[in-house]
């Protein structure tokens, strides 16, 4: 795995002596492919060269010294549990994937507060023995999966003075073979547990659903003891689900070491497709009347910059679609979605383009570290919004950050699009993404940041949602009060208040 990046380490994308992008490794179907219009397009559209090259440096030494509770070390030496205080494992957990956690280790920064140890339970049982030796000796613990996490919340809080231990649940994994049908952009690396504790959602949500939909059964390690329920029923009416106290809870209230989830076969039939639409508005009005319909396919609008006769190529976006099941279904619901799409002006364009752009969303994130390689930062950020506020929506945010950026000093005009992910009867998922050249900023990361704070500020003015599935985490939880009310958060403070009185997690997300 990178340290400075996504992904892995000899997976990227670069700009060969040719002149050409290519992608690096062997792990992708995009890998060793080249992209000869990239580079050009990169140029022109921020005004980069390539030869201002910003290469990542690490600096390994400016890792504070660990602030061990010895007391908590011996006793957990007694146990056989596997732990580390090395400063690379250390560093590693110590965050997400934010622009300004990826950028701070690119030029050679450290954080504030790091953990102070690494901690690696294989199963429930190591995890009960961890948390009741940090209760004992009053150690924070903050719960580590697959650190993809976007809203800061593995950030250690700077004010933490107690011993900071990152309980990494990554060897607690078992691979079966069957399929849930979740698959979030960061599957290779998320955890099942991560899942869980930001509620999340996948690219084929509109054929399985979210992760609220698959979940049978959560067992969970907190301060207070263990939390699960006393079956496996389809459901139960037994008050308030306990598991929902649970989901999106972010590891405030403890550790998901067992989940029970719902499998299916893998689809015997897999058919790609795509749809180009004249402009955006058709496009959404197309996704809502499918989901109208209840057409169960995955599908993507995103824009889109091909030569077609007829389409005008800064207007024209494309839909991705992914049709799985049993044979006669697939085909059945291929030919509805295609008729609904030729309704709003869509033209079919293919399979391999459909199957192009799904491959695409698990190597998108490739591509801010080639932009920052050459003194580009990007980023996304999500949100749900009714049907009748995407265009608007939409609209409104990508002219907020224009606005923003120009006022701040950008000096080039910044890129922003959006797509659309999740569909559901009511609303949609609304992906943003925007970058900008930082060639001239003193500080790009503080731009780039009050950027984001006011274009969150305008997605919640048109009645977006605070997240759809990334979560609240560090980095939004100002706006928790607008979002859920004053009552609201005095509900989630009662519930962290009695099932951690301490404070053993204490990683300070959402609250």
């Amino acid at each position: 795995m990178k340290w400075n990046g996504w992904g892995y380490s000899d997976s990227k994308f670069l700009f060969n002596k040719k002149g050409q992008a290519e992608f690096t490794g062997k792990r992708y179907r995009l890998s060793g492919m080249t992209l000869p219009s990239l580079q050009d397009w990169f140029e022109n559209t921020f005004g980069a060269s390539v030869k201002h090259k910003s290469p990542p440096v690490l600096n390994a030494s400016a890792v504070p010294p660990p602030r061990l509770n010895e007391a908590f070390v011996e006793n957990l030496k007694a146990t056989g549990i596997p732990f580390s205080n090395e400063a690379e494992d250390r560093v590693f957990r110590a965050h997400g994937h934010c622009l300004h956690e990826i950028f701070a280790l690119r030029e050679g920064k450290t954080f504030e507060r790091v953990p102070d140890m690494v901690v690696w339970p294989n199963c429930h049982n190591d995890v009960v023995k961890i948390v009741a030796l940090a209760c004992k000796h009053n150690v924070c613990l903050i719960p580590y999966g697959g650190g993809t996490s976007v809203t800061s919340a593995l950030e250690c809080p700077p004010e933490e003075t107690r011993c900071i231990v990152s309980l990494d649940t990554s060897q607690m994994l078992n691979e079966r073979g069957y399929c849930t049908g979740h698959e979030p952009d960061s599957m290779e690396f998320s955890s099942l547990g991560g899942w869980v504790a930001t509620r999340a959602s996948g690219m084929k949500k509109n054929v399985y659903g979210n992760i609220e939909d698959l979940v049978i059964h959560i067992k969970v390690v907190t301060p207070r003891g263990v939390i699960e329920k006393s079956c496996q029923g389809p459901r139960m009416s037994t008050g308030p689900d306990i598991h929902h106290f649970i989901l999106g809870s972010e590891g405030t209230l403890g550790v998901v070491t067992e989940v029970t989830m719902k499998i299916r076969p893998i689809p015997e039939y897999q058919k790609y497709g795509s749809v180009v639409f004249h402009n955006f508005e058709a496009g959404v009005a197309c996704l809502r009347e499918v989901a109208k319909q209840r057409s169960t396919c995955v599908k993507w609008l995103f824009p889109c910059l091909p030569q077609l006769k007829g389409f005008d190529p800064h207007q024209l976006v494309v839909a991705t679609l992914l049709f799985e099941g049993d044979r006669e279904r697939v085909l059945q619901h291929e030919k509805q979605v295609y008729d609904i799409a030729a309704t709003f002006g869509g033209l079919a364009a293919g399979e391999d383009n459909g199957q192009r752009g799904y491959i695409l969303t698990f190597v998108i994130a490739y591509l801010r570290d080639l932009g920052m390689d050459y003194c580009v930062v990007a980023e996304s950020f999500e949100t749900s919004v009714p049907w009748d506020r995407v265009l608007d929506l939409c609209q409104n945010v990508k002219e907020r950050i224009v606005r923003e950026c120009r006022e701040r000093g950008v000096k080039f005009q910044p890129l922003t699009s959006c797509r659309v992910t999740q569909t559901y009867d009511s609303g949609a998922c609304i992906y943003f993404y925007f970058a900008f050249n930082y060639r001239g900023l003193a500080d790009p990361v503080h731009t780039y940041q009050q950027v984001e704070h006011a274009a969150r500020e305008e997605i919640l003015a048109n009645g977006g949602s605070l997240s759809h599935h990334h979560g609240v985490g560090k980095l939004r939880k100002e706006w928790m009060k607008d979002s859920i009310s004053n009552v609201g958060v005095g509900m989630l403070k009662s519930v962290k208040e009695y099932v951690d009185p301490e404070n053993i997690f204490g990683n300070r997300n959402l609250l």
